[in-house]
């Protein structure tokens, strides 16, 4: 069993719940905090488009009720031949809660396809530790 196993079984999971119906492409996420605890989340779409959330937005949402505060790393997975990348919104949202050298792992259904650091997701970034020097 390799140390992403508990994260791509979560992130597996919470796909199956996906509500896609609009765009009928279901994703999943799970993040691993430094506690060790996992959390997951799947997209949730809406009629009314720009109302609707990502899988790591609800993944992310899902730790912090929980008082959780630090991602170590974060598994997304999708369907097709693309990597499916978190989108620019959800990169800010990773680099909130994670830092720099937090691990993104982009997955497809036969496992982990790329893995980046948070920097290299979203090179400079503003985030946490710009507002606290000012």
């Amino acid at each position: 069993m390799s140390a992403l196993d508990d994260l791509f079984s979560a992130a597996f999971e919470a796909r199956r719940n996906a509500y896609a119906p609009y765009s009928n492409f279901a994703v999943g996420a799970a993040i691993r905090t430094t506690s060790g605890a996992v959390f997951s989340g799947a997209n949730v779409e809406n009629a009314s488009y720009p109302l609707g959330s990502c899988a790591e937005a609800n993944a992310i949402a899902a730790m912090a009720v929980a008082g959780e505060r630090q991602i170590s790393e974060i598994l997304i997975i999708g369907e097709g031949e693309a990597l499916l990348t978190p989108c620019g919104a959800c990169r800010q949202r990773i680099f909130e809660f994670a830092g720099a050298g937090a691990r993104i792992h982009v997955a497809g259904p036969e496992g982990v396809r790329a893995t980046f650091s948070s920097a290299e997701m979203l090179p400079y970034a503003f985030g946490p530790s710009i507002t606290e020097r000012r």
